[in-house]
């Protein structure tokens, strides 16, 4: 019986490739020492919440810095963020900020500069998207029209700015074009690939990203580089069931990432991959590493709330939870925290937080952002199912990926549509159709729509089969799933078909 907090009529809104190098023993070597040590290579310890500082003079204290130091640290850091914004890395928020606000005084005083519009653009985005305040995306928006109003031939930098934005608003298709136009500008450059390559992704193209990680691990990128490359081929193993390969990748450009912040960036991605599989201590151990090299680190502190839920502290996951969502929040990180007060029988704390979650949505859609896979999943499971399946089945005709599949399937098995709830379950599970991805939730979904259609073997062994995946997957899912296969006992395997005479 599936006994989730519903409350009807409150919609959200009005095979790996050939000759691949395997991880390097001296980097993995790097990796190990730096988490155990709690800081890699040599980063700025920052603290995770409750734990204390230094004080003024003590030992170990180092002394106030003055003017002309801080002057230029400033500096270093806003040429520091620059070159990441440029290249697509993750850069500090301080230092976003910083040079934000240096760009947008260069525009004021040459209003021609295209390139000072697209750093401008591009560094909204990523404030954006490390903030979840979309508001940043209109003004990203209107800087990058600008860089290219100012410049429209060969400017690469704006065109990779808005692939960006539109991978922010889960707008594929526009980032797809975007991404081709850059490419086609310049062909060669490595920074046009990870955003083509996620636009493919998100569009369910996966033979297409697969042949476009094969150009660009095919290029020669510098030192500084290659730890993106390495994100990106992680990304792209991780999402058609390459587990070890995907850790592999990720573990190398952790350790030879040079800024601290990119480095955070790649070790909550190693945590994520770590909880996706199960693996709660070494979750934990990767997200906390990521929170000690940059405290902004959003992914990192609801991942932490996520496995600390799932070790049995639920106050620490809360306040882990409530660090992630101060200011602006992802609304995904808001959807978890409710569905973990609810699975802890706190309904008055869970409808607060969807209440939360319905404002953060349409600060969303305000600021551009297409939300209807998420309100999709609330809805399925919180609202109203046939709303969420409209939602989808639109989101489905528009970008195809495997993640709407699985959101269009529940939807229609909570509507009782199951058998084509099936269908759009087996393109998420099958690597035939795409769904390489090893999820745990995925493969739920399809245990339970199977169960509902009778077809108990299969039922038994996918909901089995997700437990070994990830037997923490979801506060609310794991329980149901242990339900149904109490419910279905020792059911005998379905006969194989006949051989044809």
């Amino acid at each position: 019986m599936d006994n989730r907090l519903s409350v009807p009529g409150t919609s959200l809104s009005a095979e790996p490739p050939p000759g691949r190098r395997r991880s390097s023993r001296w980097l993995r070597r790097v990796l190990v020492t730096a988490l155990a040590g709690g800081v890699v290579a040599g980063a700025v310890l920052t603290l995770l919440p409750g734990e204390r500082r230094p004080e003024s003079g003590r030992a170990g204290a180092l002394p106030a810095a003055g003017p002309q130091v801080r002057a230029r640290a400033e500096a270093r850091a806003r040429a520091e963020a620059l070159t990441a914004v440029t290249s697509g890395v993750p850069a500090a928020l301080p230092q976003l900020t910083s040079l934000i606000g240096q760009q947008e005084e260069r525009v004021r005083a040459r209003p021609q500069d295209a390139k000072a519009w697209a750093v401008l653009g591009a560094a909204y985005v990523q404030r954006g998207s490390r903030t979840a305040d979309a508001a940043d995306y209109p003004r990203a928006e209107r800087a990058l029209r600008t860089s290219l109003q100012v410049r429209a031939e060969r400017n690469t930098e704006a065109l990779d700015g808005m692939a960006a934005l539109a991978l922010a608003r889960r707008d594929f298709p526009a980032a797809k074009r975007y991404a081709e136009q850059a490419l086609k500008a310049a062909p060669g450059r490595w920074s046009a690939y990870p955003p083509l390559i996620d636009a493919y992704d998100g569009l369910g193209d996966y033979e297409a990203a697969r042949k476009n990680l094969d150009k660009l691990l095919g290029l020669r990128t510098g030192t500084a580089a290659r730890p993106a490359v390495m994100a990106r081929a992680s990304a792209v193993y991780r999402d058609r069931g390459w587990r070890e390969d995907a850790v592999a990748q990720l573990t190398d450009a952790a350790a030879a990432a040079q800024a601290p912040a990119e480095q955070a960036a790649y070790l909550a991605g190693l945590g994520r991959l770590a909880w996706e599989r199960g693996d709660l201590d070494d979750a934990l151990r990767h997200f906390e590493a990521a929170l000690r090299l940059d405290r902004d680190q959003r992914a990192a502190q609801a991942g932490r709330g996520r496995t600390l839920a799932a070790l049995g502290r639920p106050r620490e996951a809360v306040a882990a939870y409530r660090a992630a969502l101060a200011g602006e929040a992802n609304p995904q990180d808001v959807l978890e925290l409710g569905e973990l007060y609810e699975s802890l029988g706190q309904e008055a704390d869970a409808e607060a937080q969807y209440e939360q979650l319905r404002t953060r949505v349409r600060r969303a859609v305000a600021g551009g952002v297409d939300e209807d896979l998420l309100i999709g999943r609330f809805e399925a499971d919180h609202g109203d199912p046939w709303d969420a399946v409209e939602r989808l089945q639109e989101e489905w005709r528009r970008q195809p990926g495997i993640e709407v599949a699985d959101a269009l399937g529940w939807a229609l098995h909570r509507a009782g549509e199951d058998q084509e709830a099936l269908t759009y379950a087996t393109v998420a599970t099958d690597k035939a159709k795409g769904g390489g991805v090893r999820s745990a939730p995925y493969t739920f979904h399809l245990g339970m729509i199977e169960g509902e259609l009778e077809r108990y073997g299969p039922a038994r062994r996918h909901l089995q089969e997700a437990l070994r995946i990830n037997p923490h997957f979801s506060p609310l899912g794991v329980p149901e799933a242990r339900r149904a296969l109490a419910a279905l006992g020792d059911v005998p395997e379905e006969p194989l078909p006949a051989e044809a005479p």
